[in-house]
């Protein structure tokens, strides 16, 4: 087994191979991707921590057993963050009910950059601004949030959401203009000026 600063230097498709002859050379890659992954787990999700940390769990060994079948032409990031999505959406139908109140947390930089995307002016306060942001995406259906939350607040690009989403990437730049347009119709619907 290698060190981390060894790791840290290696790509993700190195890891993968070196966890494939030796297992303990998988908590490499869970280091990498567990404050990612459960940041976006919270952020599709209105769930407690613990649940959050239930689902992050499941990810991994989920991906852990599935390592074989990793396709070391795509990209991990984009591969784990399918079987992240698809472990959120199944946690989701067990509890057969969306919670209420949804809330995500977002960073100064991701509300920034949506409220430009999207032709909202930014005010001076960006506390305020990323509190809206939160309530507005609060009210949109799944599928556009979800949307939302990994181009703006994961940052992915489009052809990174057309591997975690498992639609064409002209697809996803219909979903992500069909999802913005959402967004303004629900600040308009909830009278949230920004």
């Amino acid at each position: 087994m290698m060190d981390a600063i060894e790791a840290e230097k290696m790509s993700d498709t190195d890891l993968v191979m070196l966890s494939l002859e030796n297992q303990a050379n998988f908590l490499y890659l869970v280091d990498r991707y567990k404050g990612k992954l459960l940041s976006y787990i919270r952020r599709l999700t209105n769930i407690s921590d613990d649940d959050a940390e239930d689902i992050l769990q499941e990810v991994f060994i989920k991906v852990y057993l599935n390592l074989n079948g990793f396709d070391p032409d795509l990209k991990f990031s984009s591969w784990i963050y399918r079987i992240t999505h698809n472990q959120v959406i199944s946690s989701h139908r067990k509890l057969k009910a969306r919670p209420e109140g949804y809330a995500v947390n977002i960073e100064d930089k991701a509300a920034l950059s949506l409220a430009a995307d999207i032709d909202i002016e930014a005010g001076a306060d960006l506390q305020i601004l990323k509190q809206k942001i939160s309530q507005i995406l609060a009210g949109l259906d799944q599928k556009y949030r979800d949307i939302l939350v990994l181009k703006f607040l994961e940052e992915k690009n489009y052809q990174e959401i057309s591997d975690i989403i498992r639609k064409p990437a002209g697809t996803v730049a219909s979903m992500i203009n069909k999802a913005k347009k959402e967004f303004k119709k629900e600040m308009a619907k909830q009278k949230i000026i920004i």
